[in-house]
């Protein structure tokens, strides 16, 4: 039979076929060639034995959180406790770009925001709206549903940013555990403790353990096309890393403020973190 892992702990898989569940183990031989199912994979198995036995060809698949097939990321964004990061957000934008997954940006938290506050923050959602990454407030759920109808969602972002309370709310329902942020770290406490996929009317979404920092596991050209921006201006040089060389369009454009700084500033340390990681791998 064929069906889709919805929910994996440890090495028990829960698989979704014909509207029946089935908890399957995973064959031996995946582990001698190196592979593991994942949550989002659609597989083969055996369902009197209650075995998977083959991984079907992925679409694409997120490392961390490890997910697979996924056509939308809810990279879900506090803008106070935990406090917005845009280098987070950036990074976490780098990688779905970079895995072919469309981004929409959630803004969570907006009550605790002043209106001078918000205004402050207005500049910057209006850029990511121009590189065709939506940004909605979790308020504005007709919307977000219209958009994510028959898709297979992803819900990432920093620890405590609120994507199992944007699921309850979703979903009354589903009751997913919540806990408030810590005043002292600044920071959320992890309540989902492992990656699973609820069915919200006619959308998927994964609910995944949040995170506080994660790495780049991508190419340098992964990177520069996944700042879509920077495709709009000319340089010199084909090959131009927009950092040292000169008559760069990108540093031209920065320079006439047509490319927001921190965007700019975040790529220069993303390429740095990935020459540092390229310098390990041949130490």
């Amino acid at each position: 039979m064929q069906g889709k892992i919805i929910k994996q702990i440890s090495n028990q898989y829960t698989v979704s076929s014909n509207n029946l569940e089935y908890i399957c183990t995973a064959r031996g031989k995946f582990k001698n060639e190196g592979l593991s199912p994942v949550v989002g994979d659609m597989v083969e198995f055996d369902s009197s034995l209650l075995r998977i036995d083959k991984i079907l060809p992925r679409k694409n698949i997120l490392s961390r959180p490890t997910v697979a097939n996924i056509d939308y990321a809810l990279i879900v964004t506090s803008l106070k406790k935990p406090d917005l990061s845009y280098t987070l957000l950036d990074k976490l934008l780098t990688l779905v770009i970079a895995n072919n997954i469309k981004p929409i940006i959630i803004l969570t938290k907006l009550d605790l925001m002043s209106k001078k506050e918000l205004k402050e923050y207005t500049p910057a959602f209006k850029y990511y709206n121009s590189l065709d990454v939506p940004v909605i407030p979790n308020t504005k759920l007709k919307k977000l549903k219209k958009l994510l109808k028959n898709q297979t969602v992803v819900l990432t972002g920093q620890t405590g940013s609120g994507k199992s309370t944007l699921l309850n709310k979703l979903d009354k329902t589903l009751n997913i555990e919540t806990k408030p942020i810590s005043d002292a770290l600044n920071r959320g406490v992890h309540t989902t403790r492992h990656t699973e996929i609820y069915k919200i009317k006619n959308i998927y979404f994964v609910d995944t353990p949040g995170f506080s920092a994660l790495d780049l596991n991508i190419t340098k050209k992964d990177l520069i096309n996944s700042f879509k921006e920077f495709s709009n201006y000319t340089c010199e040089y084909l090959d131009c890393t927009h950092n040292n060389e000169k008559n760069c369009g990108v540093k031209n454009a920065l320079a006439k403020g047509k490319i927001l700084p921190s965007r700019y500033i975040n790529y220069i340390r993303f390429l740095k973190e990935l020459n540092e990681n390229t310098s390990k791998l041949y130490k």
